[in-house]
């Protein structure tokens, strides 16, 4: 009988560190936050941050925060493009900004002026 209970007590152990590995593994996506400013270097609130993979697929957006921050949380491993939007003007792309799992990549975007002769 306490041989079976020792068993059990084995198996039990082994499924929930084994249930356990698997949850981290899935918590274990990365992050991308940045700062989107302007032409001039001011943080550029409300501005459309859109990402996609390196291959043009899975496009998401967000709007960054009053202080230009936003976020994107849980993307898998892996290389990405991405670009701001905000008064009528984009950043240049970033491309294959790297992801990885467990870590949080930072980046600045700068709104480019749309028309510099067109504001004066």
């Amino acid at each position: 009988m306490k041989r079976l209970r020792w068993r059990r007590n084995i198996l039990l152990l082994l499924f929930v560190l084994s249930t356990a590995s698997v949850a981290n593994a899935k918590g274990a996506l990365g992050t991308l936050a940045g700062t989107v400013t302007d032409a001039r270097g001011k943080p550029a609130a409300g501005a459309t941050v859109t990402i996609q993979t390196s291959d043009g697929l899975h496009p998401h957006a967000t709007h960054a925060d009053a202080d230009g921050r936003f976020q994107f949380t849980r993307f898998r491993s892996g290389q990405y493009d991405l670009r701001a939007y905000a008064g009528g003007a984009f950043s240049d792309w970033s491309k294959r900004v790297v992801i990885h799992n467990g870590k949080t990549t930072e980046i600045v975007l700068r709104i480019i002026a749309p028309n510099s002769s067109s504001g004066r």
